[in-house]
This record gives C-alpha cells, sequence and structure tokens, in this order.
C-alpha cells in the first residue's frame, strides 16, 4: 500500500469522526474565503472609478441632496472640464428581492462623464428626445425579458409623484453594455427632467454631482476649491475622487478586514483546538499499530511522516473543499451585493492561494505534536501503553 493509501486508511477507521471534523474544516475555509473577498471588495476600488473623476456630495451625510444650481458653479471652477449628477432614486419592479439601482440623469451629460458605459448614438438620442425615457444594461434585459420599447412599472418607495401615485411607468427605448465585459453593475436610468417634474418632493434638487477634471494630479486642490465654494452655505460639500468616495463608505460600515480577521482568528483557533485534540485521541487509540509498525520496519521518520501526513490529509482537504465552495458560492453573493450599485464579490487567486496554504499549515501544527511523540516512541513502551 502506498504512503498515502494508507494515510487515508487510518483516517477511515472512526470514518463518523473524520468526517464530522473534514466538516469542520470545510465550513472554517469556506467561511474564510467569503469573509476575505468580502473585505478584498469592500476596501478596493469601485468598479467604475477613473482618476479624473471626482464626486460631490453632502458634507455631513451623503443621504443629503443638493441644489441643482451649485452645478453651474462647480463647473466654473479652474480645471473642472464637465459636471453631471445623479440621485439615489430607490423604487421596487416586481418585488424587493428584484431590486437594482436606478438614477435620474443627463442623458448625453451622463453617458460623455462614463465613456466605459457603450450605447448606440440612436438610441442616445431617443433617451435624451423622451421625457419618459430610460435605459437599461444588457444584462438587466436578458434577466427580466425586457425589449426597447417595453414600458417598465417602478414602484416608488422614496419619491412618489405629486398626485399622490406611486406607480411610475418608464419608456425603455435603449440599452448599454460595459466595455469591461466582467462589470456587474446594472443601473437603470432615466431622465432627470421627467423626475424633477413629477416628483412630489426633491425638485431642484440632486443626490450627487460626478465632475471630471483635466488634470488628475491636481485632484486634491480642486476638490478644496469646490468645497471652499459652498462652506459657508446652507448646502456644504464634500468632494473626493471616486475611489476615496467607495472607502469612505466602506469606512461607515465599520474596519471590514479588522472584524473579517477578529471573526477568522476565532474559528481558526477553535478549529484548531478542535483538531489537535481528535488528532491526540487518534493517536492514542494507534499506539499498538505504531509498534506494529516499527516492528515491520517502518523508521521512526516514516511513522512519523504517517501521522503528520493524516492531519495534513484531513485539514488539506478540508480546505479545498471549503475554497471550492466559496467560489462556488461567491456569484450568489455577487449577485446580492452588485444590486446596489457598488459591484459583486469576486474571489481572487490571492485568496485561494492563502486559503489553501493556510489549510496546509493547519495541518502541519495539528499533527507535528502527535508526529514526534510517534517519532519518539520505542516498541517496547508502545506495548507497554497498548
Amino acid at each position: 500500500m502506498s504512503p498515502v493509501g494508507l494515510v487515508w486508511a487510518n483516517l477511515h477507521r472512526r470514518p463518523v469522526r473524520t468526517y464530522l471534523t473534514l466538516f469542520s474544516v470545510l465550513v472554517a475555509f469556506l467561511l474564510f474565503t467569503m469573509l476575505r473577498t468580502m473585505a478584498v471588495w469592500f476596501t478596493s476600488s469601485s468598479e467604475i472609478t477613473a482618476a479624473d473623476r471626482l464626486l460631490v456630495t453632502a458634507k455631513y451625510s451623503i443621504i443629503e441632496s443638493l441644489p441643482i444650481n451649485q452645478q453651474s458653479a462647480i463647473l466654473a471652477v479652474d480645471g473642472v472640464d464637465a459636471v453631471t449628477h445623479q440621485t439615489w432614486f430607490g423604487g421596487i419592479y416586481q418585488d424587493r428581492s428584484q431590486f437594482f439601482p436606478k438614477y435620474p440623469v443627463e442623458p448625453r451629460a451622463y453617458f460623455d462623464m462614463y465613456p466605459e458605459m457603450v450605447i448606440a448614438p440612436e438610441q442616445l438620442d431617443a433617451f435624451q428626445n423622451t421625457r419618459t425615457g430610460a435605459v437599461a444594461p444588457a444584462a438587466l434585459l436578458e434577466r427580466f425579458g425586457w425589449s426597447v420599447g417595453d414600458k417598465i412599472p417602478i414602484e416608488a418607495d422614496i419619491y412618489p409623484q405629486q398626485d399622490g401615485n406611486r406607480l411610475w411607468v418608464f419608456d425603455l427605448v435603449g440599452s448599454y453594455r460595459w466595455k469591461n465585459e466582467d462589470t456587474s453593475q446594472s443601473l437603470f436610468l432615466f431622465h432627470y427632467d421627467y423626475f424633477n417634474e413629477a416628483a412630489a418632493f426633491g425638485r431642484g434638487t440632486v443626490g450627487w454631482y460626478t465632475l471630471r477634471i483635466a488634470d488628475p494630479d491636481r485632484a486634491p486642490e480642486v476638490a478644496v476649491a469646490i468645497d471652499a465654494l459652498f462652506e459657508n452655505s446652507q448646502n456644504p460639500t464634500k468632494t473626493a475622487t471616486e475611489d476615496e468616495f467607495a472607502r469612505a463608505f466602506a469606512a461607515q460600515i465599520g474596519d471590514i478586514g479588522l472584524i473579517a480577521n477578529s471573526i477568522l482568528s476565532a474559528v481558526f483557533f477553535t478549529i484548531l483546538v478542535l483538531t489537535a485534540v481528535v488528532m491526540h485521541w487518534a493517536f492514542r487509540e494507534r499506539i499498538a499499530e505504531l509498534a506494529v509498525l516499527k516492528t515491520l520496519g517502518f523508521s521512526d521518520g516514516r511513522v512519523a511522516g504517517i501521522v503528520l501526513g493524516e492531519s495534513v490529509l484531513l485539514c488539506g482537504l478540508g480546505g479545498l473543499l471549503g475554497v471550492g465552495l466559496g467560489l462556488v458560492g461567491t456569484p450568489l453573493f455577487s449577485m446580492m451585493v452588485a444590486q446596489f450599485g457598488f459591484g459583486g464579490l469576486r474571489v481572487d487567486w490571492l485568496t485561494v492561494w492563502q486559503g489553501l496554504g493556510v489549510a496546509v499549515l493547519l495541518g502541519a501544527l495539528v499533527g507535528v505534536a502527535p508526529a514526534l511523540l510517534a517519532r519518539r516512541l520505542t516498541i517496547a513502551e508502545a506495548l507497554r501503553r497498548s
């Protein structure tokens, strides 16, 4: 029998105990994969950030609106090439589980600001010229079976219409695609003029401004100049790059990296203790068998290697299965977070290799003590203790 076959056979001496331990390790590494992926996602840049774009939001809260008349003042700042705006609309399509971000925007200015979003010129013209017009990414059309020309009903949860009607109906006049096919954001865009005319409140305001600057190196200078314009107004602002805004948003939730590492530390400490106890009892139960192996000519090092191999194989297999399930399960989480407009979760290869490395290291830490005991065990002592 090969060494691996012998190790595998030894693990099956107590199959229930082995598989329960394997399942515990699997769950730990599934948790590791998901938490590390979330931490990377929250601390990384947004999927659609650019060095030459800045965001202007209300100074004290991102949920506060800004007056539309600030746009001309921002555009007049030295170094600013273009300005547009977005507003978080909310809204429900069919039911809350089908949520996707919806923004009232200036059609041409918005697509000029985001060249990574590609739309046919005739559909952009239709969007610009249709008061109730809306566009959506091709992925969203495929998801819901929409076609250009359909009417899309959205039930308002924030902005009812002036007559109290909460049902907004939009004419789908086009679709767009992302140049980066991996981008998972599904933004439903409709005409700001329609929103501004029909909304019961919030008219003459926007959620935030996006501006493009001529020189990315001047971003801090331009940001300070914009905020100085409105410092003593009723609507002070806070200007930052898109990347800084994404990180600030994540920081409002907390230090995701610290939270993830704290949880994982507790989980792996528990798994380390649990697996160590299991391997220690497995060693004690097999003292006589180890003596027989040495009697048959197995060297001390080879016996120690078999004992160590059992823990490494158990933890390594559990880690491999856990990371594998994390890779399979991540698209489900990606769909859940992409609907809020902040991109999808993706397991990067660094997380995969970290997980597998930690699994092997965990197996080595758990198995080193029983392996040393097995190496020092004499045949006479083993038979006397058995």
